[in-house]
């Protein structure tokens, strides 16, 4: 669903610009998969806030509102404490600020698992209260009814396998999959299982490059690549992570800018003119006119 919203300049810096273009839509995402092959990847970075949207939108197809926010925003020490009302207030910004992109919204954990009916309801909130597009959840086979459920209701879900962050007590940490005979077959088989659900695409995430290649075969809806294969029919990434913004981040991680320093260095120069009494100066006082 294409939203769009007019701010009030006068009180917010928050001014989208007017859509130049009619958003893209979940079965134009699909069409990007044709006869097994995507000729053009698709283009995907998370997004948290309105403005980081305008920034980000122009560039993609797909904006992602991941529940990894629970760290890069709010600095949880991983998702599972991520609630269904902060996924839906960062889920609403994000509409707000982006014109052509599909915003997709993550379910937070324990917003879906316990049932269908569970998963409806989180789901039909998030699609209400935001104006998205869809929603993502985690799980494969496991989670195949749920996502024929939601779909034949109305809701468009991307699904994500291989490795899934808010399993990672269950996982053992954050380390790649697929690389036991026994786990490379179950991730595909995931991967078969939620494609054949009505997902109409997914995120494999920290999986084998040759298994990333295969599911990327076998399936005929767009497959989301994140630290799997440049052969995927596109690629994820958190936008902090690829932007600089923080120190330590996965092997998988191309860094293409260091913002975090940029942040530093004009925080650092502010503090200097501040204690140094050099701002502000004459253009940024009221002064009576004469």
């Amino acid at each position: 669903m294409s939203t769009t919203f007019t701010i009030d300049t006068a009180t917010s810096r928050a001014n989208p610009t007017p859509a130049p273009m009619k958003r893209l839509t979940v079965p134009a995402i699909q069409r990007r998969k044709f006869e097994g092959q995507t000729a053009e990847p698709l283009v995907m970075l998370t997004a948290y806030t309105a403005r980081q949207a305008q920034l980000l939108d122009p560039h993609c197809d797909m904006l992602l509102v991941g529940d990894s926010l629970g760290q890069v925003i709010y600095g949880l020490p991983s998702t599972l404490p991520v609630t269904l009302d902060m996924m839906v207030a960062h889920g609403a910004a994000v509409v707000r600020g982006s014109y052509h992109s599909v915003v997709i919204i993550d379910m937070p954990f324990g917003s879906y698992e316990a049932s269908p009916q569970q998963a409806f309801a989180s789901a039909s909130r998030i699609m209400a209260e935001t104006g998205a597009a869809g929603v993502k959840l985690e799980g494969g086979e496991a989670m195949a009814d749920t996502i024929t459920f939601l779909t034949q209701r109305g809701i468009p879900v991307m699904a994500h396998i291989g490795l899934t962050p808010q399993a990672v007590n269950a996982l053992g940490g954050y380390g790649a999959r697929g690389k036991s005979q026994e786990e490379h077959a179950k991730i595909l088989g995931d991967a078969r299982a939620v494609a054949k659900a009505g997902a109409f695409s997914m995120v494999v995430e920290g999986v084998m490059e040759e298994l990333a290649d295969i599911i990327t075969a076998s399936v005929d809806v767009p497959v989301i690549g994140i630290g799997a294969s440049a052969r995927c029919d596109g690629q994820v990434l958190v936008a902090e992570d690829m932007l600089g913004m923080f120190e330590r981040v996965p092997r998988f991680v191309k860094r293409y800018d260091n913002i975090a320093e940029t942040i530093s260095n004009a925080a650092a120069r502010y503090a200097a003119d501040v204690r140094s009494r050099a701002f502000p100066t004459d253009e940024q006082v009221y002064r009576p006119k004469i």
